[in-house]
């Protein structure tokens, strides 16, 4: 049931999200409230910017607010499968230089990734991007959201974007993730028990013994998730674990947020995940989630590891630990694409792409890599796809009649080495 704040009392605590408004809209405010909040950052990728940048021109825009608050990148379709996409980037490319404002051409990496190793985002920030996963940067303790390229184009002029104020669900995860079971096995299966329009704009906080065990790693891969539940936002509180990540990037320093006490919530889900198993979300809905010992040998031709939700160090090297001296099924192609150029080096140092390559992995250039079914791996017709990427809705890998299912990165490595889904923990004996 919603509560407006008159029925509340003004006084009451607030949620992160709330707090963010209220410091970005210069007033109290709580749940369904319609504010309008200085935004600190805005991104457009490849796929949305050439509409915004229409719309920018034909809503008589001149400059940007800020230049230094704002960030394209080129990552969806990179490097450009046809001539189409190469005169959209070329829009892209004569905008950012026309106005100053940072471009992220091809091979530098996934959005996602790229704005928060800029140093730009961190505790407190509100940040709007036109891309639904832009809701990652929660991860860092921030409000972060995708918008539609009209709305990026009004953002782009004035530096203001409005919202109404989300009801926050809080999901309270205690005990420690097993042997085998990483953060996407405990966001698939909070989405699928959640389903994936049980959180419709609201906001996702995340909080318990779990989610403070996580790496910095593990927590961009959950809070990338929570639209996939219909949440506007996913967040977390920041921790040492979020100021030595960040430290490695900026030295900007931020106000961190943390909820009150007598924070309203909407809902407050408890999970003991101690016992949790390793999940596998089916075709073709991401809520369509169950263990994997529910689909284990089913054949996969395919096993992508990558994308914005799963192509970080932390990702490759678990995957690398598990082919590490084995091969790739015959049967199998994997593809390998990392996050940001900088992962791909740290990869290459630590002799992680390495282990893969020999493998039998095919490396692709750092960006969205087949999630999004422009190029870099479209499959076949009724051939099974097992993939780290955060959607599997029928046609998203380019091809409406293959199916994909969805996995942590060992699901998927144990998967492309059998040829079949397959229970990743016959290959680990304690976490990576």
């Amino acid at each position: 049931m919603k509560t407006t704040t008159e029925e509340r009392g003004i006084n009451l605590g607030q949620t992160i999200i709330e707090k963010i408004l209220s410091a970005h809209s210069n007033k109290h405010v709580q749940a369904n409230e319609i504010v309008v909040a200085d935004v600190d950052f805005i991104m457009g990728q490849d796929g949305t910017s050439p509409l915004a940048i229409r719309a920018f021109q034909e809503m008589g825009g001149s400059d940007v607010f800020d230049p230094n608050r704002v960030a394209l990148v080129i990552d969806h379709s990179a490097p450009s499968p046809n001539e189409g996409v190469s005169a959209l980037h070329k829009l892209m490319r004569e905008f950012a230089r026309a106005k100053g404002v940072r471009l992220y051409d091809i091979g530098e990496g996934v959005c996602h990734q790229l704005v928060p190793e800029s140093g730009m985002v961190g505790p407190g920030s509100l940040v709007i991007g036109a891309d639904s996963h832009t809701c990652t940067y929660g991860a860092l303790n921030a409000f972060s959201t995708g918008v539609g390229s009209t709305d990026l184009a009004g953002g782009l002029i004035s530096g203001k974007m409005w919202f109404k104020v989300p009801e926050t669900i809080k999901f309270v995860c205690h005990g420690r993730l097993p042997a085998g079971v990483y953060a996407k096995d405990l966001i698939l299966y909070l989405i699928g028990d959640v389903t994936a329009d049980g959180a419709t704009y609201m906001a996702a906080e995340y909080t318990g013994e779990a989610i403070a065990a996580l790496s910095m790693e593990g927590r961009f891969t959950v809070a990338n998730m929570a639209v996939e539940m219909g949440a506007k936002a996913g967040l977390m509180e920041a921790d040492e674990k979020t100021f030595a990540w960040l430290a490695r990037y900026t030295d900007r320093k931020f106000s961190p947020v943390v909820p009150d006490a007598d924070a309203h919530y909407a809902l407050v889900k408890e999970y003991d995940v101690s016992k949790l198993e390793p999940q596998v979300a089916k075709p073709h809905r991401v809520d369509n989630v169950c263990p994997v010992t529910d689909v284990v040998g089913t054949p996969v031709q395919q096993a992508v590891i990558g994308t914005c939700t799963n192509g970080r160090l932390e990702d490759l090297a678990v995957a690398a630990k598990i082919l590490a001296g084995r091969k790739v099924h015959p049967d199998v192609r994997l593809i390998v694409a990392p996050a940001s150029r900088r992962i791909y080096l740290e990869a290459i140092d630590l002799g992680v792409l390495q282990e893969l390559i020999k493998a039998g992995a095919a490396v692709v250039t750092p960006g969205c890599g087949p999630c999004v079914g422009t190029h870099n791996g479209i499959p076949s017709d009724g051939e099974n796809v097992i993939s780290t990427a955060n959607r599997n809705f029928k046609g998203r890998m380019g091809n409406s009649n293959a199916n994909i299912y969805l996995a942590s990165p060992a699901t998927v490595a144990a998967s492309a080495l059998t040829g079949k889904i397959t229970d990743p923990r016959e290959y680990i004996k304690e976490n990576i």
